[in-house]
C-alpha cells in the first residue's frame, strides 16, 4: 500500500496532508454532535419558557445556569436583557453557538475543493513525466518508465477524488446539523420575544385604564362645575 502510494509522485504528500487533517476535523465534528445530543434537554426549554410566562424569571435563569443546552444558553442571555435590548442580545447569543457547529466545516469545504485540484496537478506532473521520456529519443527499454508516468498520474487524480469524496458527504451532514439548530433557536427565540412582550403590554394594560378612568373622572367633575345652577 505504501509503495503503490509512493509511486503518486511527490504531489500525494500534500494529498496525504490534506486527508489526515480532514479526517481530523470529522472526527473531532462527530465528538462535538454527540456532545450537543447528550446536553440537549428539551424538556428544559419547555419548563424555561412557562416559567417565562408565569413571570418567575429568576427560576427559569437558575434552570438554564444548570444546563449547557446550545438553545437554553440562547434564552438564558435573551431573557438577562429583557429590560434592554432582547433582540440584540439573542442575535449575538446565536451566533455565538452557530459559530460552535460552523468550526471546522471551512476546512472540509477547501477538502472537497482542493482535493481534486491536487489530484489533478499530479496528473499534470505524471503526464508531463511520461512525455517527457517519450520525447528523449529511443523508446526501447523505457516501457516502465512511461507507464510509471502514466500510473502516477492516475494514483494522484485518485487519492484527491477520494479525499473530496470523504469529506464533501459529512460536510453536508454538518451543515443540515446547523441549519437544524438555527431553526431551533429560532422558534425559542420567537417564543421568549412574544411572551416578554404580552407581559409588558399586560402590564401597562391597567396603568392606562386607571388614567383613562382619571381623565372620564376629571372630564365629569369639570362638566358638572361649569353647569348653570337652577333657582
Amino acid at each position: 500500500m505504501i509503495q503503490f502510494f509512493l509511486k503518486g509522485g511527490p504531489i500525494m504528500w500534500p494529498i496525504l496532508a490534506l486527508s489526515v487533517i480532514t479526517l481530523a476535523v470529522i472526527f473531532e465534528r462527530l465528538l462535538f454532535l454527540v456532545e450537543i445530543t447528550r446536553n440537549r434537554k428539551r424538556k428544559w426549554v419547555t419548563q424555561f419558557l412557562e416559567l417565562v410566562g408565569q413571570e418567575r424569571y429568576e427560576e427559569a435563569l437558575a434552570i438554564a445556569g444548570k444546563s449547557k443546552d446550545y438553545v437554553l444558553k440562547v434564552l438564558e442571555e435573551g431573557l438577562k436583557h429583557r429590560e434592554g435590548s432582547l433582540e440584540d442580545a439573542l442575535l449575538e447569543a446565536a451566533s455565538s453557538q452557530l459559530e460552535r457547529f460552523n468550526k471546522g466545516l471551512v476546512v472540509l469545504d477547501t477538502a472537497v475543493t482542493l482535493g481534486p485540484l491536487l489530484g489533478l496537478l499530479g496528473t499534470v506532473t505524471g503526464m508531463m513525466h511520461a512525455f517527457s521520456i517519450v520525447g528523449g529519443g529511443e523508446i526501447a527499454g523505457k516501457q516502465a518508465a512511461i507507464t510509471g508516468g502514466v500510473a502516477e498520474s492516475l494514483i494522484a487524480v485518485s487519492f484527491g477524488l477520494a479525499v473530496a469524496i470523504v469529506a464533501i458527504i459529512p460536510l453536508n451532514f454538518f451543515n443540515a446539523r446547523m441549519e437544524r439548530a438555527r431553526r431551533r433557536i429560532e422558534e425559542a427565540s420567537t417564543r421568549l420575544v412574544l411572551l416578554l412582550k404580552k407581559e409588558k403590554e399586560d402590564q401597562q394594560l391597567p396603568s392606562r385604564t386607571v388614567m383613562s378612568n382619571a381623565s372620564l373622572i376629571e372630564g365629569n367633575s369639570k362638566g358638572s362645575s361649569n353647569s348653570p345652577v337652577l333657582p
